[in-house]
């Protein structure tokens, strides 16, 4: 057991005020009574929720690496330096977690070495599950290079684990973040990794529990990378790695960081990390491979076009998909139409001739997926050859968006 030395000058509320600051580093006629009541559809099938955010618990900000983009840096004179107890900050996970109802995050800046980190957290996760007696939702990071055992051990107590790759490019370490490599990122997520499937494949009911899931962050515009590149990498470790999910974050330096003098200011705009998840989802959920979402022509993706729909319009031959006879995965082809959707067209199919007017009663918005489809081969919207025209589209009034051109009321 570690004798362990932690400064604690500072009150627990004073300690969570900057934990949160710490945290910021780491989305009208009677033609109706002719639809059936597709009610029961609606509410059996609905989309999936988005994940609960957790509060992000910090065991140190007194870091020894020095990121030029972190607040934590070693050369950051300015930041008041916290470490926790562990069984102090095992009471404040708890207090925190039954707060949100969600669970709780416990993360870390690299306090003395990788290791000594990693032993403090899994010490408060100890004091969480046996000591405190809290049974819920618990996330843990892991260091930078630590040891393969002691990863091992903190799967016994956590429900996930996760390590931040941050950077597309392994050269990027080098520009950003000189203390991180490749091999000291990638080594520890390849051993959450065997743990978990091993965990998973064990057939005995007196087998330990282990983390269910890994996850990661990367951070867009830290190397000037394209989206192609995030993406590619994103794909590769979801593949060699299982990945839960990536997490996608935008790299800001705006304030100078000593040692990092030559190191221009980046401010990456926000619309990009709504992109690159709506691109993730498309691999992960929609069968999309990287080179489809941003070909040599498109290695970036638009900031006013969503990645399905600029997709289509690269593809603009293969459209309009007329949704009464296509199948689940070309319905999931036609933007504006999701897993959901699609979902509800394909059970919808078996009472009636799907019309606009039905996609309407399933909660379907015609705003985007008129163009690209016909219902019972009528076509109610304009073939988009181009991405300025699509632009132009969707800037133009909602008239004549119905099977009985009416009111913008009748396109929903």
């Amino acid at each position: 057991m570690l004798n362990f030395i932690v400064k604690n000058n500072l009150s627990i509320q004073e300690k969570i005020n900057l934990m949160q600051q710490d945290a910021l580093y780491d989305v009208a006629d009677d033609d109706t009574a002719c639809i059936p009541d597709f009610s029961s559809i609606k509410s059996e099938i609905k989309s999936r929720p988005s994940p609960p955010k957790v509060p992000k618990i910090f065991m140190s900000n007194d870091c020894i690496f020095n990121c030029a983009y972190c607040g934590c840096r070693a050369s950051n004179d300015l930041r008041r330096c916290y470490t926790n107890v562990p069984q102090e900050l095992a009471q404040i996970s708890v207090d925190e977690a039954n707060k949100n109802g969600h669970g709780v995050f416990i993360s870390s800046a690299i306090f003395k070495n990788a290791d000594y980190t990693t032993e403090l957290i899994i010490e408060t996760l100890k004091c969480i599950r046996n000591t405190l007696g809290y049974k819920g939702y618990v996330h843990a990071k892991i260091m930078p290079g630590t040891d393969m055992e002691l990863i091992r051990i903190a799967g016994l107590y956590a429900n996930r684990l996760s390590v931040n790759i941050e950077v597309a490019k392994s050269e990027g370490y080098e520009q950003i973040a000189r203390n991180k490599t490749r091999d000291n990122i990638l080594t520890p997520m390849g051993h959450i990794s065997q743990f978990i499937k091993a965990a998973a494949s064990e057939k005995s009911r007196y087998a330990p529990r282990y983390a269910s899931s890994q996850t990661t962050q990367l951070m867009a515009g830290s190397t000037g990378e394209s989206d192609y590149e995030i993406l590619r990498l994103s794909k590769a470790m979801y593949n060699k790695y299982a990945l839960k999910r990536v997490y996608y974050t935008s790299f800001q330096y705006k304030n100078l960081a000593k040692g990092y003098d030559n190191l221009a200011q980046v401010s990456t705009p926000q619309w990009r990390m709504k992109r690159l998840y709506q691109a993730d989802r498309l691999m992960e959920l929609y069968g999309f491979t990287p080179e489809e979402i941003t070909p040599d022509s498109a290695a970036n993706l638009e900031s006013d076009i969503d990645p399905k729909a600029a997709w289509a319009i690269r593809n603009i031959h293969l459209y309009p998909i007329e949704v009464n006879t296509a199948d689940y995965e070309m319905l999931l082809r036609i933007p504006g139409i999701g897993i959901t959707y699609a979902t509800r067209i394909i059970k919808a199919r078996k009472y009636c001739k799907i019309s606009h007017d039905v996609l309407k009663a399933l909660g379907v918005s015609l705003l985007r997926s008129r163009h690209f489809m016909t219902c019972s081969g009528k076509y109610i919207g304009e073939k988009c050859e181009s991405i300025e025209l699509y632009r132009s589209l969707l800037a133009r009034p909602l008239d004549a968006v119905s099977d009985k051109p009416n009111t913008i009321e009748d396109c929903f």
